[in-house]
């Protein structure tokens, strides 16, 4: 199929077999958000003291909600869509798809494994450490083999994708991978180091629950590893996401020239492996130095993320003025804001600064042991998994799924509400999670009244925390159901993108053509990081008692 195709009809063009994959691995996706959210939701009710349920109970919902929604939701959906971009890059479908059914199949099988593994026996929380059933090594079995494998699948799916990028270069078809195939095979490549991350350290605890091995130890520093990969991947995937669905809705690419867009995906290659030195600020044993050394790499870790927003970015704002826009935000409305994808996407941007701002006042050396144990970590990192990576996923599977189905995207209309409905209950989770986390209040802890002992603010601010929690999860399940929706048997042809979006790729743009927003951007989110450093420094140092504790994210 030629090169000059929209991604929605090569997407439509592809194979039925690579479509069937394709339908079945965002069903299995989709369906691991739905159980994330549902128990997510319980566990704040819990946490707000509206929902009385056993102490066990309230960290199996803990559980379940970390295990589908960290692992399977954002990783089975990451592989599919790989999948199917990989195969769009040159329309010829996907080399080796009886492997990655059987790849598809070891994360199904590893989603059902760790779903029984995390409501049987003791709750593991979704690090799954052993230190919570060392007398007891039957409860880490399931649990462990679930993640095992799901990164066997990890580490295996990938190689289809990066044997359809590449075939065509063996085939003599073309000179050199293009900027998203670039980008595709770096993803790729990640998604197999993070699998064997997984292995790495779920199968010792695998191996002890058998009897055939030690007790694993070295778990601890073995999940800051693997937490680092799927902490990181997932943004890389964002921004590729971005970069291609800005392709999708307005026919823009980037005006830096798709060497600079290569340049800069590599650069998570650069800067993401060696910041992982930040989850270990718990530690008790770690050396001054180490912890100096880690601060200062953790500066580095938001490079190539801040990088690509400021390509995609400009060259947006670029089209958009040749094409009439102006004032310094005025060319945003002429972005293509009916579509449902356009609505998450910009959610997912505002969500990553503010989640920028307070991740970097979590990787400081000196704020981190203060603040690490509290409920600022999901107060500020659901601005990541929720407002960012969930929405640009669910974004692009509104694209991807009604072009392979041909069924027509579900209300486009109310759809586009749901991402900024689900941003308004996020900030009053974020806002009085955070503030909780600077106030004090434990992030593990399902009663936080402590016997009427705590001050009753903290009570006070996890009751917000339930209200903004279950907004936030009302919306985005609304949003994931309207797109599950073109999962269906097809009734009519998929709504067509351009006939929400705009098309600027053929616009001409003309020479000295200003781009201030993102840069402005930027500087607004250091500035906005040190005042949130300062804040923190103050409020966390007017503690009575502070306390550090092991076992980071």
């Amino acid at each position: 199929m030629a090169q000059t195709s929209t991604y929605t009809e090569r997407l439509a063009g592809l194979p039925k077999p690579d479509r069937q994959l394709l339908k079945s691995m965002a069903a299995v996706a989709l369906l691991a958000l739905l159980i994330g959210i549902l128990a997510g939701v319980a566990t704040a009710l819990v946490r707000g003291g509206m929902l009385n349920v056993g102490m066990a109970t309230g960290y199996r919902f803990l559980t379940v909600h970390g295990v589908g929604i960290f692992f399977y939701w954002l990783f089975v959906t990451q592989t599919a869509l790989l999948l199917g971009l990989a195969a769009c890059e040159h329309g010829t479908g996907l080399a080796w798809r009886r492997l990655a059914w059987i790849a598809f199949a070891l994360m199904l099988a590893g989603l059902g494994l760790s779903m029984v593994g995390s409501v049987a026996g003791t709750p593991l929380l979704y690090n799954g450490s052993p230190e919570l059933v060392r007398d007891n090594p039957g409860d880490l079995l399931l649990f462990n083999l679930g993640y095992s494998f799901l990164g066997l699948g990890l580490m295996v799916l990938p190689a289809s994708a990066i044997v359809t990028l590449l075939r065509p270069r063996w085939q003599g078809q073309q000179a050199k991978l293009s900027a998203v195939g670039f980008a595709l095979f770096t993803w790729a490549g990640f998604l197999v180091v993070t699998g064997f991350a997984a292995l790495y350290t779920f199968v010792p605890g695998v191996l002890w629950a058998l009897g055939a091995g030690p007790f694993p130890d070295s778990h601890g520093t073995r999940w800051h590893i693997v937490f680092h990969n799927m902490h990181y991947l997932p943004l890389m995937a964002t921004v590729i996401l971005w970069y291609v669905l800005m392709q999708v809705l307005t026919g823009v690419k980037s005006v830096f020239g798709e060497r600079f867009s290569k340049i800069v995906f590599s650069m998570y290659l650069v800067f993401v492996p060696p910041t992982s030195l930040y989850h270990m600020f718990l530690e008790p044993d770690l050396p001054k130095v180490v912890q100096v050394v880690g601060s200062m790499l953790s500066l580095f870790v938001s490079v190539p993320t801040l990088t690509a927003f400021l390509i995609i970015v400009a060259s947006l704002e670029v089209h958009a003025r040749a094409h009439g826009g102006r004032g310094l935000f005025g060319w945003i409305k002429l972005l293509p804001w009916r579509h449902p994808a356009m609505s998450a996407v910009g959610v997912a941007v505002l969500s990553m600064a503010l989640g920028l701002v307070f991740a970097f006042v979590l990787i400081q050396g000196q704020l981190a042991p203060l603040l690490s144990d509290t409920f600022f970590v999901p107060g500020y990192f659901h601005f990541f998994t929720l407002g960012t990576v969930s929405m640009t996923l669910l974004a692009a599977l509104s694209v991807v799924l009604p072009a392979i189905g041909g069924r027509a995207l579900w209300r486009p209309d109310l759809l586009r509400w749901m991402p900024w409905l689900a941003l308004l209950g996020l900030l009053v989770f974020g806002a009085a999670g955070i503030t909780a986390g600077y106030l004090g209040v434990p992030r593990r802890v399902m009663d936080v009244s402590y016997q009427q002992q705590a001050p009753a603010l903290w009570q006070t601010l996890m009751v917000f925390v339930a209200m903004g929690g279950s907004l936030m999860a009302a919306a985005l399940l609304a949003f994931a159901a309207g797109v599950a929706a073109s999962l269906l048997p097809k009734r009519q042809r998929g709504a067509s993108v351009g006939s929400l979006g705009v098309t600027w790729g053929g616009t001409v743009v003309q020479v000295g053509t200003k781009a201030w927003v993102g840069p402005v951007s930027i500087l607004v989110i250091v500035v906005a990081m040190y005042v949130f450093s300062a804040v923190g420094f103050e409020l966390m140092q007017a503690l009575p008692v502070s306390a550090s504790g092991g076992g980071g994210h």
